[in-house]
């Protein structure tokens, strides 16, 4: 994955620069060419990275992609951020190329909403929390998310994605199961967690190590628009489930 950070404005240069540090990715800033036109400059590279952070108003990305795109099978991912770190949009190639990926990535990151559109994820309803011990593998979390899933009677194929704690976002066990199932992971900073907690079950374990009452059930609620709690925290073998649904929408 070759990533492209595109800066519209010097005041951008403390978020592109920790952008390129941990996706990472290389930073083009348009301004030191004044022969030329951002929206020029960007045309001439459009092709040069298969994935692109563009820090800028969604507007301005709009103009910027201007009869650029050709095939959602070959044209690069584009995610939309603007400056202030709310908002990760993903704008082109979403599924396909991978754009709802590098916004969940880029969310990650840096505490963005991640924005995503396209019909195969926005229809799944699910969002399930997980919280986990240290080492666990990718087995133990399939067999606590079936059991969870067999509770409320739904399929695996309704998860939109899967919410957690920042501090469990690299443990391979999960990491590993979400890659298996094309599910996005979607950190939560345990300062959120800390300051909602929403749990129906605390625990005196995590309270003690890590410092919030849960994480399965608020990271899921967090993660969710409107989401209800459709199943209570759920623990087997090491690993705790939840899961929230989001109410299809009615006028």
């Amino acid at each position: 994955m070759k990533i492209g950070i595109w800066l519209v404005r010097e005041e951008a240069e403390m978020l592109g620069g920790f952008l390129a540090k941990h996706l990472p990715g290389e930073i083009s800033r348009p301004w030191r060419k004044t022969e030329q036109s951002g929206k020029a400059q960007f045309e001439q590279a459009f092709n040069e990275f298969n994935h692109w952070v563009l820090v800028m108003a969604t507007g301005i990305a709009v103009r910027y992609l201007e009869g650029l795109p050709q095939n959602k099978k070959t044209d690069p991912a584009v995610v939309v951020l603007d400056e202030g770190a709310r908002y990760a949009v993903s704008l082109l190639s979403g599924h396909e190329g991978g754009a709802n990926l590098l916004a969940y990535r880029v969310a990650n990151l840096t505490g963005a909403l991640p924005v995503i559109t396209t019909a195969s994820e926005t229809c799944r309803p699910l969002i399930v929390g997980i919280g986990c011990r240290k080492g666990i593998d990718a087995d133990q979390i399939q067999k606590a998310v079936s059991q969870a899933l067999q509770q409320i009677n739904r399929p695996l194929e309704d998860v939109r994605e899967i919410a957690t704690i920042d501090l469990k976002g690299e443990e391979p066990g999960l990491l590993e199961w979400c890659t298996r199932h094309h599910f996005a992971l979607h950190t939560i900073k345990q300062e959120l967690l800390a300051k909602r907690p929403w749990v129906s079950k605390t625990s005196a374990w995590v309270q003690k190590n890590i410092g919030v009452e849960g994480v399965c059930e608020p990271a899921a609620l967090l993660a969710s628009v409107r989401g209800e709690l459709i199943l209570e925290k759920m623990a087997l073998n090491g690993v705790t489930v939840a899961i929230v649904e989001d109410p299809v929408w009615k006028e």
